[in-house]
């Protein structure tokens, strides 16, 4: 909530106010007392209330790119107005470490002056709606720029309709869940539950002329529709059971069902007619221009969720012929409610004359049957939790990776009976780092860093907080797998296995191999003292953190992971120079990084130094007099001289063990089917006889 250092009193004339809120409202000569029910602090000039001052993280919980909210300081004054935006704090990296902040900056700053009554579209390409506020977007931020779109319209309204007089406090009703009945499609229609909205004679009468001949033109040019009416559209709610189910089926549904978050709105529009409700320059996913919804003078942004891209439409019933079919989303922070009415609007633009074009509205106003709707019989006033918002939202994922994480204990489980087909490991390694390099590191951001465990030193230091850690669930989810078989197997299942920037090494490393690049080895002395580099990084990271933070995450640059991992390696060039000759290192020396200088893998070894289970086999002759698995098939070179696993710094890459179980590979096995026979000596001539007597 928006704290502010000093007190406040209603009866006082002026107050000392923060710099940050005259920037928001100039006049403001006092703040009242934060309001009890609602995060917001109220903002006066001597007795008149100017508007409210709050934090949007106190609204809403909108996650961005980076897995985290961003923060604004905003003020909204009793008009329904924004007088001011603030950025507070965010973590996106494409303007930490990409683009800058400035243009986050700018694009905020757009809001300034405009009504939450607006209706907003980000970087359209259209702009002839006459009823739409059009704002530039950032390019190669659009995730970003949505999120903050997001979040100052829902927390916003959110205060608006608690606060301002106007503007409708949302009630408590929510969808019939098991509200369902088999119906077909003019049941549907019949009932209510699918509007049907065609244009009359008298709708199109008493039009202005230019309208009318706009009308013309589009009836013309769709003269060959069996149905001459300009607007002839079917509409629903499918995220409505009765609806859905009926209309999609139940496969369909729940395919809709999947790609919707908790609480958002799914509306099927099918056009017939003459006009439709997207142009031929509609993009996908995108906002339509010539749709708009309304409720409460509020406007409801309509966004295309493109659910037929990559699926034909399917549907459970006959339904009529279309020539346009689209899924809008409406989502859930919108402040839309669907059992209230709203109203459906459809632009015409036309020309007046020939230097100025106008725009007519046709207007549809819905209220759906209260059969389809239920009040809670108890409103909880807590806020889901912000980590559990995340889970939710990226549960595919969390799905994926459990799933891949589980294979892997198989396969470890499994690994000496695995390794004995040779090819087979090798095609799973293979895939293995391809998955965790495109899909756990460069989608799902899941690279470990050495920042999280020193952050949870701190933690642990200043008061433990779970929370904090479950915002990242990908991040949660390796940490704890990690921990648990840190003691199983050693820090090789993470550093082998789960590292998104080892497996890039290693990838290097095995196109290094096909170019025929040679491999440099240090001699063993200087190998030895050039690992302990890596401890020494870490104790220094760690110390440091105790004493700043921000000091020891600047200093973590060492890790290359943000800068290849993270930022794909779009980042200011010093960065992406270290990350690039890293990797080059590694053309030459077998994982360059992770030998010497990861303090994350440090960390990793110190704690798993001693694994419960050493399952690599090894053999007698290993060390002695056998050193084949030592000198040509250990990359990381993590077998000691006498043919031991060194587990600190072994990554399980199991080609040791493919080599021992293989006949064919392992040098024992081909000696140990030799007999000993002794060796036939010629005889010597009596000449050689004396010479070697004499001898």
């Amino acid at each position: 909530m928006l704290t502010l250092p000093f007190l406040c009193f209603a009866d006082n004339d002026v107050t000392d106010i923060p710099p940050e809120l005259i920037q928001l409202f100039p006049s403001a000569t006092r703040i009242g007392l934060p309001d009890e029910n609602l995060p917001v602090t109220p903002v006066y000039q001597l007795n008149q209330l100017l508007g409210y001052a709050f934090e949007t993280d106190d609204l809403t919980d909108f996650i961005g790119f980076s897995g985290e909210s961003i923060n604004l300081l905003m003020g909204l004054d009793t008009q329904g107005a924004i007088t001011g935006l603030h950025v507070k704090g965010h973590h996106e990296p494409i303007f930490l470490h990409g683009l800058g902040e400035q243009p986050m900056f700018e694009f905020v700053d757009q809001y300034q002056g405009h009504s939450v009554k607006e209706r907003f579209i980000i970087n359209s390409q259209d702009k002839t709606s006459k009823q739409a506020t059009y704002f530039d977007g950032i390019t190669r931020a659009t995730v970003s720029v949505m999120v903050i779109n997001d979040t100052i319209l829902a927390s916003a309204l959110k205060v608006a309709r608690a606060k301002l007089e106007g503007f409708i406090a949302a009630s408590p009703y929510i969808i019939k869940p098991n509200f369902f009945a088999p119906l077909t499609f003019d049941e549907l229609v019949a009932r209510g539950y699918l509007q049907h909205w065609r244009s009359s004679p008298e709708l199109l009468s008493n039009l202005p002329s230019g309208l009318v001949n706009e009308i013309n033109v589009q009836s013309q040019a769709n003269a060959n529709q069996a149905d001459d009416r300009f607007i002839d559209l079917y509409f629903g709610f499918i995220n409505i059971p009765i609806i859905g189910k009926n209309l999609l089926g139940d496969r369909e549904y729940q395919r809709l069902m999947d790609s919707l978050k908790p609480g958002e709105h799914a509306l099927l529009l099918l056009n017939r007619g003459q006009y439709s409700f997207i142009s031929d320059q509609f993009i996908p996913q995108t906002v339509s221009n010539r749709l708009s919804a309304n409720q409460d003078s509020f406007p409801v942004d309509l966004r295309d969720i493109d659910f037929y891209s990559f699926n034909d439409p399917f549907f459970n019933m006959l339904i009529p012929e279309f020539t346009d079919l689209k899924v809008f989303r409406i989502k859930s922070q919108s402040g839309f409610e669907l059992h209230k009415q709203f109203t459906l609007g459809l632009s015409v633009f036309y020309n007046q004359s020939f230097l100025s074009q106008k725009q007519h509205v046709f207007e549809s106003s819905i209220q759906l049957p209260t059969e389809l709707f239920e009040k809670q019989t108890q409103v909880s006033n807590e806020r889901t939790p912000l980590w559990l918002t995340i889970w939710k939202g990226r549960r595919v994922e969390i799905a994926i990776v459990s799933l891949y994480l589980t294979l892997l204990i198989i396969v470890f489980i499994k690994q000496q009976s695995l390794a004995a087909n040779a090819r087979l490991t090798h095609n799973i390694r293979a895939l293995s780092l391809l998955f965790v390099l495109l899909y756990l590191g460069f989608y799902s951001q899941g690279q470990l860093s050495v920042v999280n465990i020193y952050t949870l030193l701190l933690s642990a230091a200043n008061g433990f907080q779970l929370e904090v850690f479950l915002l990242d669930p990908i991040i949660f989810i390796l940490w704890v797998f990690v921990f648990i078989t840190l003691f199983l197997w050693g820090r090789g299942l993470f550093c082998g296995w789960l590292c998104p920037f080892g497996a890039l090494q290693e990838i290097i490393g095995i196109v290094a191999g096909k170019l025929k690049i040679k491999q440099i080895h240090l001699n063993p002395k200087t190998d030895k003292l050039a690992r302990k580099l890596k401890y020494l990084i870490l104790f220094t990271l760690v110390g440091t953190a105790f004493y700043s933070l921000n000091l020891a995450e600047q200093m973590a640059e060492v890790e290359p992971f943000k800068t290849s991992i993270t930022l794909n390696f779009v980042r200011y060039w010093p960065f992406t120079l270290y990350a690039v000759l890293l990797l080059l290192l590694s053309m030459k020396i077998h994982k360059f990084y992770c030998r010497y200088l990861c303090p994350l893998g440090a960390g990793l070894a110190l704690l798993g130094r001693y694994p419960l289970f050493k399952w690599l086999k090894r053999r007698k002759e290993c060390g002695s007099p056998c050193q084949l698995c030592r000198n040509k098939k250990c990359g990381i070179d993590a077998i000691n001289h006498d043919g031991s696993i060194d587990y600190s710094e072994c990554v399980q890459c199991l080609e040791c063990l493919v080599t021992i179980e293989s006949p064919k590979l392992c040098v024992v096995n081909r000696y140990g089917h030799k007999t000993n026979k002794p060796k036939k000596t010629k005889s010597l001539n009596s000449d050689a006889v004396i010479i070697l007597s004499k001898v």
